[in-house]
C-alpha cells in the first residue's frame, strides 16, 4: 500500500489530514474507529482478504429513526416471532472476498445477531437475530458504522420493485454510435481516393475520428479496465487482462499513427472491437436471466395443501392456487406456506426450517403464524394473509443447512482452465508480437490484440452452468424438480438404488382395504375418522379417504409417532391408531400383512388391512434399472407381502422389512461406507433421515403437502415409471458438458492458430468471439433436447 493511502479504505490522504493509529495510516476518524472495532473483536484478519477493501463509513445521524416505528419494521422483516426476526438487507457496497468475510461475520460484532449470509451476486445479506437483543436500527447502524451503510426504500419493499442497471446498455449503444460513425468517415481512407478537399481536410477528418473514438474507449470499456485493475491488485488474473490490454495497446498504437502521419490508425477496428465484446457480454448476460427464468420451477412446485371450501367441502389444490382470504387445513408435519391467522383455538408450530430453532411455538386463536413453519400436533384451520411467496419456499428448500457436500466436478475444471489459460494466452500474445515485429510491425500488432481477443473462454464458461440449466428445465417440464444444477452431475454417478416401500413402489391413491375385528359403530367410525384427518401418513391418507363422510370431532390433544402410529384424545374418546404392537396387541404380530390396527377408549377393535397396489409400470421400471444398479427396497411394515413384491422387482433384488425410520438411515450409511454411491426414493415422512444421508434423496408427491428440505429432488408420483430415463438424461448431460468443452477448446485452437501467423484482424476475431458464445450455447441446447426427445 502506498505510504500516503489509508490503511482501511485506501483512499489518498492528504498530509494535513493524516490521522496515525497502531502505526497505520488512516484519511478520516470513521476509518479508524472501523479499524479498531475490528481489532477489539479479533477480526482484523479481514484486511487480509483484499487491500483496502473497506467503504469510508458515511455521518447518518437520524437517516434511520424511522426504524424505530414498529410497524415499518414490519414490512420489513421476513420473519418474526418472540426470540428470532429475520431481515434481507441490500448492501450496495458489497464487491470482495473480504465484503463477504466480515458481513458473515457480524454476529461477533453484535450481540443479538445470531447468523448472517450474504448473496453476493444480489448484493444483499440475510441476517437472523433477537429483537430484544438488538433492534433493526442498531443492525443498520452498525453496517453503517463499518462501512456497509444498506440501502433500504420501503417503496421496494411494498411493490417489488428493482432497481435495473441499464450500464450495459448505454455502453453497447455508445459503442455502436462511434463505431457506425468512424466507419463511415474512414470510408475515404479505405478506398484511397484521391481528391483534392478529401486529401486537403484528411488530418482534420482523422481528429474527428480520434474525438469520436474517445467516448466508446474511455466509457463503454471502463467495464475491462475497471475489472483488469481489480484482478491486479488482488493478485490474480482474469481474462478482462488480456483484453483490457488489447485495447490499450490497439488505442495507444492508432493515436500514434496520427500524431506521427503514418495513417488513420484502427480506431474503427478499435471501437468494433468494442462494440461487437459488449454484445457478447449483453448475449452472456441475457443467457444467464433465461437460465435463471427457466431455473424458477416455482411454478410448478409440485405441493398440495387442502383448501376448505365455502360449503365445508376438502379439496387439495396447488399451493400457488392459494388467495388471500382462503381458509386451509394444515396436518400434522404439513408446512405452513403462507403468512396467516390461526383460527383454530391452539396449535404448535415448528419454524426450525426457517430458524434452525426447533422448540415449538405456540400459537393461539387469532395470532398470526409465517410461512415455513411446521406444524406438530393436530390439525388445525388458519385463514390465508398473503397469496403463496414460492420464492420463500424455494428458499427453505435450498437452505444451506440442508445442503449436501458434493463435489463440483465441472465448477473445477471450468475454474482450473480460467486459472491457466490468461497467463498462457499472455505468453501466446507477447510470443507472437516478438516473433512479428522484426518482420512487419501492422502484422505484429494485429496478431497481438487478435490473440488476446479470439481466445476468450467466454464459451467455456457458459458450458456447464448453461448445460445443467437446460436439463433442469426439462426435467421440470416432466416434473421431475431438483434442488440446484449440481443434483444432476450426482444423479449421474449414483450406482445404487434403495426405494422405500409404502407410499413410494406403493400408491396412495388406490388400495384394496378390507376390516377384520369387532364391528365400529356409526359414532366409532366418526371418531375415527376425525383423528385421521390430523395424518399425513400414507396409511393414514389411504384410510381416511376409504371412510365414508361424517361430521368431524373436535381433537383435544393429538400425537404422531413416526414408525409407530397416532394417539389421540377427542371429548369422548382416548384413541390409538397404529401398529400391533403400539395399540398393545401383541398376539398379532406373527401375522405378515400391511394394516392399521384400531383401539378406542383401551378397547381393541381390530384392524383395516391394506393388499397395496404397486404403481403402474414397476416391474418394467426394475428391469431396466437392474441392468446397471443395484436395487433395494426398504419398508417399515412385515414381511406379509414378499411374495408378491418378488414377483415384481428382479430376482437377487435385496428386500428388507420391520425397518424403522433410524434403522433406515443406519442401513444407507452401511452402503455408502461399503462404497456404494446411493440414491434413497422415499416419501418424504418416515424417510427424512435416509433421504438426508443418502448421497440422492428423492421425494415422492402425491398430493398431499408433505414438505421435506433434507430431499434433494421431488418427483411428481404420476412421473415414477420415468425415473430410469432421468438417470440417463443426467448421464448424458454429462457428456454433453464434455463434448462442448471439447468443441469449445478445439474453437480456441482453431482461432489461435490464424491469429497468431497473422490471418486473422481483430476486428474479426471480436465478432467471432460473441459468434463462439452463441454456438456453444446453441450446441448444447440442440443436444440435451435431442437426447431428451431419444431417451426412453
Amino acid at each position: 500500500m502506498d505510504d500516503n493511502s489509508c490503511f482501511h479504505c485506501g483512499l489518498e490522504i492528504a498530509k494535513s489530514e493524516e490521522i496515525f493509529f497502531d502505526d497505520k495510516s488512516f484519511c478520516c476518524q470513521g476509518c479508524k474507529t472501523v479499524y479498531e472495532i475490528f481489532s477489539q473483536n479479533d477480526l482484523s484478519c479481514y484486511y487480509d482478504f483484499e487491500k483496502s477493501p473497506g467503504a469510508t463509513p458515511l455521518d447518518i445521524s437520524g437517516k434511520y429513526d424511522f426504524l424505530d416505528n414498529e410497524a415499518i419494521v414490519s414490512k420489513l422483516l421476513e420473519f418474526q416471532e418472540d426470540k428470532t426476526a429475520i431481515v434481507s438487507l441490500s448492501i450496495p457496497h458489497i464487491h470482495c472476498s473480504s465484503c463477504i468475510w466480515i458481513l458473515e461475520n457480524l454476529n461477533k460484532l453484535q450481540k443479538g445477531i445470531s447468523t448472517s449470509q450474504v448473496n453476493f451476486p444480489q448484493k444483499k445479506v440475510r441476517i437472523t437475530y433477537h429483537p430484544e437483543a438488538v433492534s433493526l436500527k442498531d443492525i443498520v447502524h452498525l453496517l453503517s458504522s463499518i462501512g456497509y451503510e444498506p440501502y433500504i426504500s420501503l417503496e421496494n419493499y411494498e411493490t417489488g420493485k428493482n432497481n435495473i442497471d441499464r450500464s450495459l446498455t448505454y455502453k453497447l449503444g455508445l459503442a455502436f454510435f462511434c463505431f457506425g460513425n468512424i466507419m463511415l468517415l474512414s470510408f475515404p481512407e479505405y478506398f484511397e481516393v484521391k481528391e483534392y478537399w478529401l486529401d486537403t481536410y484528411k488530418p482534420f477528418f482523422r481528429w474527428l475520428i480520434f474525438a469520436i473514438s474517445l467516448p466508446s474507449f474511455l466509457y463503454s470499456a471502463s467495464g475491462y479496465y475497471v475489472s483488469a485493475y481489480k484482478s491486479i491488485k488482488s493478485g490474480l488474473l482474469n481474462i478482462d487482462i488480456p483484453i483490457a490490454l488489447g485495447i490499450i495497446i490497439f488505442f495507444i498504437r492508432s493515436t500514434f499513427d496520427i500524431v506521427m502521419d503514418y495513417g488513420s490508425g484502427f480506431f474503427d477496428s478499435l471501437t468494433g472491437l468494442i462494440f461487437f465484446m459488449l454484445l457478447g457480454k449483453m448475449f452472456q448476460i441475457k443467457t444467464y436471466s433465461f437460465l435463471s427464468f427457466e431455473r424458477d420451477f416455482k411454478s410448478y412446485f409440485p405441493i398440495a395443501i387442502t383448501r376448505i371450501n365455502a360449503d365445508s367441502s376438502e379439496e387439495s389444490v396447488p399451493i400457488y392456487d392459494i388467495e388471500k382470504g382462503n381458509r386451509l387445513l394444515i396436518r400434522n408435519q404439513e408446512l405452513i406456506p403462507v403468512d396467516g391467522i390461526l383460527i383454530s383455538e391452539k396449535a404448535e408450530i415448528d419454524y426450525s426450517f426457517v430458524t434452525g430453532e426447533a422448540i415449538p411455538i405456540t400459537k393461539k386463536s387469532g395470532d398470526k403464524v409465517f410461512a415455513g413453519g411446521k406444524q406438530i400436533g393436530k390439525v388445525i384451520e388458519m385463514e390465508v394473509l398473503h397469496s403463496v411467496k414460492q420464492s420463500y419456499l424455494t428458499q427453505l428448500w435450498s437452505n444451506d443447512v440442508f445442503q449436501k457436500k458434493v463435489e463440483q466436478k465441472h465448477k473445477s475444471i471450468t475454474d482450473t482452465i480460467s486459472h491457466y489459460f490468461t497467463p498462457i494466452l499472455l505468453l501466446i500474445a507477447f510470443g507472437g508480437f516478438g516473433y512479428w515485429i522484426f518482420i512487419d510491425a501492422n502484422i505484429a500488432f494485429n496478431v497481438f490484440t487478435a490473440v488476446l481477443i479470439v481466445a476468450c473462454p467466454c464459451a467455456l464458461a457458459l458450458t456447464a452452468p448453461f448445460t445443467m440449466g437446460n436439463v433442469l428445465r426439462i426435467m421440470g417440464k416432466k416434473k421431475f424438480y431438483l434442488k440446484n444444477a449440481l443434483v444432476i452431475e450426482q444423479l449421474a454417478k449414483v450406482d445404487t438404488l434403495v426405494f422405500d416401500k409404502t407410499g413410494t413402489i406403493t400408491t396412495n391413491v388406490k388400495s384394496n382395504i378390507s376390516y377384520e375385528g369387532t364391528e365400529l359403530s356409526a359414532d366409532n367410525l366418526v371418531i375415527l375418522k376425525s383423528v385421521l384427518r390430523a395424518s399425513n401418513h400414507p396409511l393414514s391418507r389411504m384410510l381416511y379417504e376409504f371412510l365414508p363422510e361424517c361430521n368431524r370431532l373436535k381433537i383435544i390433544d393429538f400425537e404422531e409417532i413416526t414408525g409407530k402410529g397416532i394417539q389421540a384424545t377427542l371429548e369422548a374418546a382416548q384413541v390409538k391408531v397404529g401398529s400391533a404392537d403400539f395399540v398393545g396387541n401383541q398376539e398379532e404380530n406373527s401375522i405378515q400383512q400391511t394394516s392399521v390396527h384400531i383401539k378406542i377408549n383401551e378397547i381393541y377393535f381390530g384392524k383395516y388391512i391394506f393388499n397395496n397396489q404397486y404403481r403402474e409400470g414397476l416391474a418394467a421400471l426394475f428391469e431396466g434399472l437392474n441392468q446397471k444398479y443395484q436395487i433395494k427396497v426398504l419398508s417399515g411394515d412385515n414381511d406379509g407381502e414378499r411374495a408378491s413384491l418378488e414377483k415384481l422387482v428382479p430376482e437377487g433384488t435385496e428386500l428388507v422389512f420391520n425397518q424403522k425410520p433410524e434403522q433406515k438411515l443406519e442401513y444407507i450409511k452401511k452402503l455408502q461406507e461399503s462404497g456404494c454411491n446411493v440414491m434413497m426414493v422415499g416419501d418424504g415422512l418416515n424417510d427424512a433421515g435416509a433421504l438426508a444421508q443418502s448421497n440422492i434423496g428423492i421425494s415422492i408427491s402425491e398430493n398431499v403437502n408433505v414438505f421435506s428440505p433434507a430431499c434433494d429432488a421431488i418427483l411428481d408420483a404420476s412421473e415414477f415409471h420415468k425415473l430410469h430415463y432421468f438417470l440417463k438424461l443426467a448421464k448424458k448431460s454429462i457428456t454433453t458438458i464434455k463434448m462442448s468443452f471439447a468443441l469449445s477448446i478445439l474453437y480456441n485452437l482453431v482461432g489461435l492458430y490464424f491469429a497468431i501467423t497473422g490471418n486473422l484482424l481483430p476486428l474479426v476475431a471480436a465478432i467471432i468471439m460473441p459468434l463462439s458464445t452463441i454456438t456453444i450455447v446453441s450446441f448444447v441446447t440442440i443436444v440435451s433436447n435431442y437426447y431428451a426427445k431419444r431417451l426412453k
